[in-house]
């Protein structure tokens, strides 16, 4: 929680300061602040079960979307580096199906995974702009 709340002020409230990266960094166990915020916005539409800023993973739980009941899906995303680069993000998806009231493992399209770590980069480079510029 209080990584989540330093990020915050960092990004969005405070100015741009190097110090002020630094402690986020610290706080967020050398995960880059930029991809911490960017995934938990990237992703705020599932259920957030643990946030680890230490480890770097933020782990979501299981979500059905309107018009697909019997079926859900959850992620887990890695922060993986203190630099903001194009391989300093995972995210793993999990599908289920549904099967006669039992919840059965179904396959992910691979692209899905791909399609999120961009999204989150795209939203961290932005955020990234908007703190130095």
């Amino acid at each position: 929680m209080l990584g989540s709340l330093a990020l915050s002020g960092c990004l969005f409230g405070g100015g741009n300061n190097d110090a002020e990266i630094s402690v986020v960094e610290d706080i967020t166990g050398g995960s880059n602040p930029y991809l911490w915020r960017a995934s938990l916005d990237t992703m705020e539409s599932l259920p957030l079960v643990d946030a680890d800023p230490l480890g770097g993973t933020i782990i979501y739980d299981w979500m059905s979307f309107d018009g697909v009941d019997n079926e859900r899906i959850k992620a887990t995303v890695y922060i993986l580096d203190s630099r903001l680069r194009a391989d300093g993000v995972k995210v793993s998806v999990f599908r289920q199906i549904n099967q006669d009231g039992t919840w059965v493992d179904a396959a992910v399209d691979p692209a899905t995974g791909i399609q999120l770590e961009n999204a989150i980069l795209s939203r961290a480079r932005n955020l990234k702009a908007a703190e130095i510029g």
